[in-house]
This record gives C-alpha cells, structure tokens and sequence, in this order.
C-alpha cells in the first residue's frame, strides 16, 4: 500500500494587499457588513475574496518574522470561526434568490480542502451500482474504499438505469459530482470518465467485467481484484451492493466507508434546498417525525404479505408477482412470512405501535413513502390516530416537486434529508432505506431511530385484537420490546459465515462512531 502525500503549496508571491484590511478585526468587521448589509445581495464571492487576501497577508507577515506564531494561530482561528459563523447565519436564513449557501460553503470547502493524494497508479475501476437509491449510495461507499485501497483511480459510477423503478438519472442528477471528487481527493483520485487513452484501448480490446464476491473482506481484492486491474488496465464491476464484509475489516478501511458515505455523497443542489425547505417547513411547526411506511403494490407483491387484504387484492398482487421473471419465489405463505417478522407492518399496525409508544396524535409525521396500495382507505386507521400526515405532496407546490416526478431516486433523495433531520425516524420494514438513514442518524449523534421488532410485535398486536391483552397491558410490553432500539450505540452482530445475519455496517458502523455511548436526541415518554 502506497504512502500518502501532499502536494506542497507555495508562498504569496506578492505583497500588494495595502488596500485589504490585514487585521482579523478589520476581516470581521468588513465580512460582517458583507453578510447583513442591508438587505442587499450577498457578495460571496467578494467575501471568498477577502479572507484569500487576509490568509496571504498572514503568511507574508508570519515569513517576515512580524507576527509570532502564537498570534498568528489565534488570528487565523478567528477569521475560521468568524467564517463559519458567515455560514451558519446563511443556513438559517431564509432561503431566496439572493441568499446561495451552498456557494458561501463551496467558497469555504475550496479554501480549506484537503490537499490531493499523490500515489502510483496501478489501473482504473469502473463500477455500475444496483438496485434503488440507498443500496446504490451504500455500495458506492464500499466501491471508494476498494479504490482507494487497491491504489486505483475511481470512475465517477453509473446508477442503476434497469431495475424496477426505471429511473434514468446520471450520478451527477442525483449527487453533487464535484463536491464527490473533491472531497475525497485526499484518498482517492476520482474522474468523472476514463481518460481518452483508455477509452480507446477497451474500444478496441473490450471492458474486462465482473460482479465482486459478496460480504468479501479486504485480501479478496488484494489477491484476486488487483491483478486483474494490473492485467486489464480497467476493470468494470457490475454490481455494487453487499460487496464489503460487515465484519474483519480493517478499522481505515470502515472510517473511509463512513467518510464516503455520510459525508462525500451530497445531494445535488436543488435537491438539497427543496429537502432543507420541507424539513424548515416542518420545523416551524414543532417536533416531526419521519415515518418510511414500505406498504406500495410492488413492495407487497414481491413480499407475499397479504395481512388484512381482501381476495381480490391477493389476486392482483400475486398476478405481479408471477409476471416479472426475475423475482424467483413465486410461492409464499403469507402468514408464515407475517410470523417470521418479514413482512411489512400495515398502516393499521403502525398506528397501533405509534400509539402505544405513547407518540401523541398532535405528533407531525411525514411520510415517506410512494402509492400506498389501497390509498386513503387503507390509511384510514393510521390518519385517525394521527390527524397531522403530511407528504412532499402537501408540503411542496406541483412546480416545486415537478423537476424530481418520475424519477425515482431524485424523489427517495428528498426523504431522506427530510429523515436524516427528523426528531424520529421509524420504518415498518427492514429494507435499504431503513438500514441506511439509521446508520446516517448514528452517524450524526445516535439520533432517536425506533426499529420495530416486528417477530415479536405482530404476536402482540393479534393477542390485543383478540382481547387476550387489555390495551395498556399490550402497551407495557411494547414499550419494553423497543426500550433499547431507538438508535443507541450498540455493538454490531457478529455470525462467522453468515453475513445475511449480522447487523449491516452500514445501519451501525461502530467503527465511526463515539466510543461512549451518547443518548437519543428526542426522548420518548
């Protein structure tokens, strides 16, 4: 493994800043009437301007010997903070068409950004990414760390055009492609296409394909991935989910995962300001919670879970399920699946869970979701108890959310900033979206994130339908299931051989988290 290092960067070659302020004071003063200046427009790039100015000042002062160093490290630690504080003030100001602080905190990124690697190349990795929007994000993560670790240049990956949900989105529809490439430079170099050179030499030969071994750890690339890379000179992996072990694994290899992962994979733009809109939206109004209720057509179909539908909705839906070829399991006992704790809760379910966590009908709860199969119908007992549903659709003006219709991804990406922020997030199932935004909440302070215990929950919900438990006696006992899975820090599950069963790195990687453990953001009775 090559050793990393970093560019040098020269000194001012010029001291002609007499007509910039070269004091820290006169920078706070001068940014400051910048940033609320009478309600004029913010000049960002004037504000770039000035603290690149002020650090050169610093530095041809600091090589003339006039500041000591002591002076110059609280100096500089001020402008820092003061430029912060620039960008904290702009993110809680109400957005317009004036106010851009994404631009302030790009200006920011590119006066602090870490210096590139410089390493030997040993060839190019391409990677198409599988499956829906947060099983791509989890498998890009891994494919970085593989990159990086391999001494390999990273292609910018393709999304998954070809799945159920037929959205075509590129990469930079739905991730900042920039912000991605820069943010990792320090670890792995990262292109957006193969260089020409490259691009030839596969059209004429061809692209040396291949899906990676699932739940491999690391000498599986090291001694099978590597020399093909160094004989091909490009190798194309065809998928990208499961791809990286959960356990055994190198402790830079996971933090890089998680660098990846929570932090390098923004959402574009316009999908991050129309996301903080709803979540500022919500916030004005009080506390919310984020409910992923997975209860669509094509959801319950490939499931088999049929609880509470009526024979001709099993028809309808086992029908889908025996038309798509590639979904393998045709025949499924859907009270067998319901038992194993494998299905879905309902909506009916979900109001008996919130309810009996003592989750008050005044609660906010954004739902995200896509068509719910039955519609309001079969929302009915869940929008009772919980009058205050709302989803994008009701948040957002049709011109707001239009840019992002039909298309699957850019839509999930909306929910999940609007999860990530949530003051509670519970999913009825134990899908991609569940596993990543609880891994994220962790991530960012073990925020509240319930996750039913749906082999012991159903069991309970049928003994209180069928008058064997009185009400508070059922929600006794689900307040004790789910004391201790409401997001905590816990230690990730360990089965030697049997990946499937363990706890996934992505849904809690100890390895980035605080070593003591820290208590849930919103406390529930």
């Amino acid at each position: 493994m090559m050793d990393k290092t970093k560019n040098s960067v020269g000194e001012p070659k010029s001291a002609e800043v007499t007509d910039r302020p070269h004091d820290a004071r006169d920078v706070e003063s001068e940014a400051l009437r910048l940033i609320t200046g009478d309600g004029k427009e913010i000049k960002i790039e004037k504000l770039k301007s000035l603290i690149l100015e002020w650090v050169k000042a610093e530095n041809l002062r600091s090589s003339r010997g006039s500041q000591s160093p002591q002076n110059k490290f609280k100096s500089l630690l001020l402008v820092t903070c003061m430029l912060l504080l620039a960008v904290l003030l702009l993110e809680f100001t109400t957005l317009g068409e004036t106010m851009r602080p994404k631009k302030l905190l790009s200006s920011y990124y590119e006066l602090f950004s870490p210096q590139e690697r410089v390493y030997e190349n040993n060839g190019y990795l391409m990677v198409s990414s599988n499956g829906g929007l947060n099983q791509m994000r989890a498998g890009i993560s891994d494919m970085v760390a593989i990159a990086r670790y391999l001494n390999v240049t990273f292609i910018v990956p393709e999304l998954d055009n070809t799945s159920f949900w037929n959205d075509r989105s590129k990469f930079e529809d739905v991730f900042d492609v920039d912000y991605f490439i820069q943010s990792l430079k320090d670890e792995v170099k990262i292109l957006k296409e193969l260089p020409p050179e490259m691009q030839k030499r596969i059209a004429s030969r061809y692209l040396y394909s291949m899906p990676p071994v699932s739940w491999s750890n690391m000498s599986y690339y090291y001694n099978t991935v590597l020399g093909r890379i160094k004989k091909y000179g490009v190798v194309h992996f065809t998928k990208t989910d499961a791809r990286i072990a959960n356990n055994g694994i190198p402790e830079e290899v996971q933090n890089l995962r998680c660098r990846a992962n929570y932090e390098a994979l923004r959402f574009t733009p316009q999908i991050e300001q129309v996301g903080r809109k709803m979540v500022k939206m919500l916030r004005q109004k009080g506390p919310f919670m984020v409910l992923h209720l997975r209860y669509e057509m094509d959801m319950l179909a490939f499931s088999g879970c049929y609880e509470g539908l009526n024979g001709t909705e099993m028809d309808e839906l086992t029908k889908m399920r025996y038309a798509y070829p590639w979904w393998k399991v045709k025949e499924i006992d859907s009270q067998a699946q319901r038992l194993l704790g494998l299905c879905s809760l309902t909506p009916e379910e979900t109001s008996l869970l919130l309810r009996a966590l003592d989750i008050g009908p005044e609660m906010q709860i954004f739902v995200a979701a896509g068509d719910i199969y039955g519609g309001e119908r079969r929302m009915a007992p869940l929008r009772k108890a919980f009058p205050n549903l709302v989803k994008k659709e009701i948040l957002l003006e049709p011109s707001e959310l239009e840019p992002f219709q039909n298309h699957s991804n850019r839509m999930a990406a909306l929910d999940y900033i609007v999860a990530l922020e949530a003051d509670i997030f519970l999913a009825t199932d134990n899908g991609n979206m569940a596993k990543v935004v609880e891994g994220h909440r962790r991530y960012l302070g073990f925020r509240t994130t319930i996750t039913p215990n749906r082999f012991i929950l159903v069991r309970l919900i049928d003994q209180y339908k069928n008058g064997t438990l009185s009400w508070d006696e059922f929600s006794r006992a689900v307040k004790t299931v789910h004391a201790n899975r409401r997001g905590g820090p816990t230690a990730r599950t360990v089965w030697p051989g049997q990946p499937k069963m363990e706890d996934y790195f992505h849904t809690n990687p100890q390895e980035c988290l605080p070593k003591l453990g820290q208590k849930s953001t919103y406390n529930l009775p």
